[in-house]
């Protein structure tokens, strides 16, 4: 029964192995992994419409043309913005400070073996009108012939660059129609990616109007050019609110119709996500809101909010205040945008454990100021409070490799029948106090952490293109020179030499094959994962060493005794 059960345990991991080996094939190849989240996570309740807000139901015309018709550059020390004046749109938006990630099947040994040229990566764009990608941020006033954002706008401002020693640039622009005035100002200070965004409505008529402004995100489904092809990260519209709490709406599901998701609320915020990045309109806590989400064009989409301004008299103006955020899913900073906005940061079904280790790895990293060392300290916490387990697990295989002979003669005397040879066994390991599963728990202890890991690794754009030595520059990607992954291998056959051989010589083989099979499965993981694996291999090593050395103590005072 021991042999039997011990088989099971490696039969488990093996084919665990296997099929994560299967599942980066399938992903490699365009399809989706079984283990991303399911995109529509929660169904909203049904709510009656008031008769009175129907401003939502108006469908709110998106200019489809991928060209910007009248450009405004302004650059800060995050951004390189480009606004268009029709509409005074935010049209484009370059991340000066966050590069392109670099193709790692383009360097290394990849490289070598499919002749792919290293490519100069350059800074990230998220916000894009062209050819290849339409993506916006649109607002406007509706409720009247108002302006829009298909108005022409005219813009105010002189200054567009923010100057060495400026803390603060603002962007304005100013539209009329119908005797209503819009007047948009952007203001970005630097060192911020939350642009704060004034919407004042004047009323220059003669009668009182009731104007509201929307604030909408209008992207195509089309892929993320950037997105690596060995992961499937979620693209399009989500939306948070303090009722429904966040929610993602896919692009599939707004194309089929699909009003699962809030329409009003007094809190939260609309966005777009991408892997590492997002945009987002945060309209002030407190301000009523109506959202949308819809499919506009064949392959384009929208969802906004919808504020009421409230009536403006004659004469009279109002403003209403929101930001915009632009930038990565830097949870640090979200948590100052938004209440809950960094919830876009997606870990998955392990989220409850893999936020404490994001924070950990935080702290970790305030010590030493590298990812990489962190992740190194990460591995030696957990294996410090894995300790007795693990030296327990340990201490039962130093145990059986005694009983080796022991075993074998068992073997010999019961080769003929296999249930006097498993009782046999049992009643061996009973007499010694030997758990024969023992050297499995640490493994088993150690998956929850590993997966946990893997969506840190994935999701935090902290750890996107962080360093830790020499050639590995970027731990979110699979390490192209293939030492990590080589290491891995040599300290999982070094554990084997250290472990008691199996008796049974189809499970001595499959143990011999399952080193190389996490390897290759290890190539296509991020060098980050495959570090805290290697750390944990070499600390696992060093706690059997030690437990043997304790064993052999034991053997020889006894000995002498």
């Amino acid at each position: 029964m021991g042999r039997e059960l011990q088989r099971a345990f490696l039969w488990i991991i093996f084919a665990m192995s296997l099929f994560m080996l299967w599942d980066a094939w399938q992903v490699y190849n365009g399809k989706p992994s079984y283990f991303a989240e399911t995109e529509n996570q929660q169904v909203a309740t049904a709510e009656t419409v008031p008769a009175s807000a129907t401003v939502a139901q108006q469908p709110i015309i998106t200019d489809v043309n991928a060209t910007i018709q009248q450009p405004v550059v302004v650059t800060t020390d995050l951004f390189k913005l480009t606004f268009d004046e029709m509409g005074a749109t935010v049209a484009r938006a370059e991340l000066l400070q966050e590069r392109e990630t670099a193709d790692w099947t383009h360097e290394g040994v990849p490289g070598v073996i499919f002749g792919e040229a290293e490519t100069q990566p350059g800074n990230v764009v998220l916000f894009d009108t062209s050819a290849s990608r339409i993506y916006k941020a649109e607002t406007g006033l509706v409720g009247g012939s108002f302006p829009n954002h298909r108005t022409t706008f005219k813009l105010v401002s002189q200054e567009l660059t923010m100057k060495d020693g400026q803390d603060t640039l603002e962007v304005k622009f100013a539209a009329e129609n119908g005797g209503v005035q819009l007047v948009k100002t952007y203001i970005l200070q630097r060192g911020h990616y939350g642009i704060n965004v004034k919407h004042e409505v004047v009323n220059n008529g003669n009668i009182a109007i009731t104007p509201s402004v929307y604030m909408q995100l209008t992207r195509d489904s089309g892929a993320v050019a950037s997105q690596s092809s060995m992961y499937n990260t979620y693209t399009g519209p989500a939306v948070y609110t303090e009722e429904e709490k966040f929610q993602k709406l896919s692009f599939d599901s707004l194309a089929d119709g699909d009003k699962d998701y809030p329409t009003y609320a007094n809190e939260g915020w609309i966005a777009m996500l991408q892997h590492y990045f997002l945009t987002a309109w945060v309209p002030q806590d407190g301000e009523k809101r109506e959202i949308y989400a819809r499919q506009i064009d064949k392959n384009l989409f929208a969802i906004g909010s919808i504020v009421a301004v409230g009536e403006v008299a004659p004469g009279a103006s109002k403003t209403i205040d929101s930001q915009l955020y632009v930038g990565p899913q830097d949870q640090r900073r979200l948590e100052h945008i938004a209440p809950n906005l960094d919830l876009v940061v997606d870990y998955g079904w392990l989220t409850f454990l893999a936020k404490p280790i994001y924070s950990l790895l935080a702290f970790l990293h305030s010590l030493v100021g590298n990812w990489g060392w962190a992740i190194v300290l990460l591995t030696v916490l957990v294996k410090a409070v894995l300790y007795p387990i693990s030296a327990a697990g340990y201490k039962s295989m130093g145990r059986m490799r005694d009983l080796a002979p022991r075993m074998k003669a068992l073997q010999e005397k019961y080769k003929d029948d296999k249930q006097a040879l498993n009782q046999a066994m049992m009643e061996l390991y009973r007499r010694e106090k030997i758990n024969p599963a023992g050297g499995c728990f640490p493994i088993l202890l150690q998956l929850p952490v590993f997966l946990a890991l893997y969506w840190v690794l994935l999701a935090s754009v902290e750890l996107r293109g962080a360093e830790w030595i020499f050639w590995v520059t970027d731990l979110s990607n699979p390490d192209s020179f293939l030492i990590l992954p080589i290491l891995m291998v040599a300290t999982m056959f070094l554990q084997m030499k250290l472990s008691p051989q199996p008796v049974d010589s189809a499970q001595a083989k499959m143990m011999m094959i399952m080193p190389i099979v996490f390897g290759v499965m290890f190539f296509f993981f991020a060098s980050g994962l495959v570090l805290y694996w290697l750390t944990n291999n070499v600390l696992s090593i060093w706690q059997q060493w030690y437990v043997n050395k304790q064993i052999a103590e034991e053997r020889r005072k006894r000995v002498i005794s």
